[in-house]
């Protein structure tokens, strides 16, 4: 059954700037461009209701907050106002980590929730924002699973699997491919689902490079970080040869620092076990993420180690399929 009543939620994002002195800027009154617009199309949309974050930002600003005041924003959406569905403005230099985000925030809610935004201002000419907002709407409106969606470029994608990869160009997202379907979990508690309440988390991503010292590693740890996602080399190697780096690795994981690891590639998955190498890696604390994403292993910490969890609990839940996310 498709949606009748949907939220529109718009945080904003290229979709909706305008042109300032300084160049493109967020801007309010999206609202009534919508309402105009509409006037124009003719395939059949569902009825919405119009609510606006502010400020309205650039997606490059987008920080943890935002995320929680989305995930609140929703959930009053469908259990107060009883919207059967949301659609998400949101700018796209970061609606990669902010769909993700929301995969796991909003875990088990009984609704779809679309995010789209576009390339180009909306009324800038050829832009894209048009197309992707009522196209949108109408995949919302002919019946969409619940779950967390992007919809870009006449495609609606698997939120915890997409990643931006161009910035030049309409088809700027795609799913990153799994090699194989991983067990889903058979339930999902409530310690867990969107009516979960979640903090902020000291969250970092690094990745291995040749030259990397134990020192640098050393700074970022004891700054206090709960989770840190470790892009490793391939199949999850790394420096296994650097004795001081993993001991960092190791003491970090004893006292509760999360560390998860995923693949450089954009193909990859991780696989501990097919190098002596990725072992290492493991025997420091490491634990794999599968074929997940960066945006996916950062918004699967936020959600789990935000939700009070114990490291134990959060290992626990990381290396079990949530919503589509891993692939092993």
């Amino acid at each position: 059954m498709g949606c009748k009543q949907l939220l529109v939620l718009y945080t904003g994002g290229t979709i909706g700037m305008q042109m300032s002195t300084a160049g493109l800027a967020p801007a309010s009154g999206f609202e009534a461009r919508m309402r105009t617009q509409q006037a124009l199309q003719d395939q059949p949309l569902p009825q919405w209701q119009f609510r606006e974050l502010l400020p309205p930002i650039d997606s490059a600003n987008m920080q943890q907050r935002n995320w929680l005041a989305m995930g609140a924003a929703i959930r009053a959406g469908v259990e107060q106002d009883g919207c059967d569905g949301v659609l998400l403005l949101h700018g796209t230099d970061t609606l990669a980590y902010s769909a993700a985000a929301l995969s796991f925030l909003l875990l088990g809610l009984p609704v779809p929730v679309v995010l789209s935004g576009s390339m180009l201002p909306a009324g800038a000419e050829g832009s894209d924002a048009w197309g992707n907002l009522f196209g949108a709407m109408s995949a919302l409106h002919d019946g969409i699973a619940p779950g967390v969606h992007l919809y870009f470029n006449g495609a609606l994608l698997h939120g915890a699997r997409v990643s931006k990869l161009r910035s030049d160009a309409f088809d700027a997202f795609h799913v990153l491919p799994r090699l194989r379907q991983s067990p889903r979990a058979e339930h999902i508690p409530a310690s867990i689902d969107f009516r979960q309440p979640r903090q902020p988390v000291n969250l970092a991503v690094l990745p291995f490079y040749p030259g990397i010292q134990a020192s640098h590693l050393r700074a970022l740890l004891n700054s206090g970080v709960q989770g840190l996602v470790l892009e490793c080399y391939g199949s999850g190697t790394g420096p296994a040869d650097d004795a001081e780096l993993l001991g960092e690795l190791k003491a970090a994981h004893e006292r509760g620092v999360v560390l998860a690891a995923i693949s450089q590639c954009p193909h990859g998955h991780v696989e501990f076990g097919v190098y002596a190498a990725g072992s290492q890696m493991a025997s420091a604390g490491l634990i794999s993420a599968g074929g997940m994403t960066r945006e996916a292993a950062l918004g699967k910490l936020f959600a789990l180690l935000g939700a009070g969890l114990s490291p134990t609990d959060v290992a626990h839940w990381f290396a079990i399929d949530l919503c589509g996310e891993r692939a092993d």
